[in-house]
């Protein structure tokens, strides 16, 4: 059975950190669906362009064995009012599933629902002080793995962090597989 994975999307979502996990856990076989927050599957980036989410996130009643949040402002900031996803994100944690965030997600999602409490984490440069506020311990790797939280930098990290859930979710030898295929340089 595959693993399934729910990639939530936000008004205002930066397209390079949404769209890249999509497609490169998708390659992988996971059952990945994109999750809308609000009312509308349709979903504009922060650089103008739109994508239609598979469902809305209030409608994803199974927990998933992974949720991927991207950055990019006011994307972030717009996943951290919704409250399906501060419940989905509490239910997870509860049930040690894996959580992964880019960009100023750590910061501003995780950071404040207790998630990254005494772990190593990153986040985009400038959110660090909400970072720790969370009391994350700051890195300023690329890709920060801490027990079953995945962290990373920004846009330009984002294959790196979509193959390091791919690697958690699976196992190294299709993480290394979809690396070699994808001729990415990690």
């Amino acid at each position: 059975m595959s693993k399934k994975v729910v990639l939530v999307i936000a008004e205002g979502f930066e397209e390079i950190e949404a769209v890249t996990p999509i497609d490169t856990l998708r390659r992988a076989g996971f059952d990945v669906t994109v999750a809308a927050v609000g009312s509308s599957k349709s979903v504009k980036g922060s650089h103008g362009i739109r994508l239609e989410a598979d469902a809305l996130l209030k409608d994803i009643k199974e927990t998933p064995d992974a949720i991927v949040m991207h950055g990019g402002i006011p994307g972030a900031e717009n996943l951290a009012k919704s409250k399906e996803l501060t419940e989905l994100l509490s239910k997870m944690k509860k049930e040690g599933r894996l959580i992964a965030a880019i960009c100023a997600a750590p910061a501003l999602v995780l950071a404040p629902t207790g998630i990254l409490e005494g772990k190593k984490a990153t986040c985009y440069p400038g959110y660090e002080k909400e970072l720790t506020a969370g009391r994350a311990i700051f890195s300023s790797d690329r890709v920060v793995v801490d027990g079953r939280v995945i962290t990373s930098r920004g846009p330009g990290s984002a294959l790196e962090f979509s193959l390091e859930v791919v690697r958690n979710l699976a196992d190294d030898k299709t993480a290394d597989k979809l690396t070699k295929a994808l001729l990415a340089v990690v």
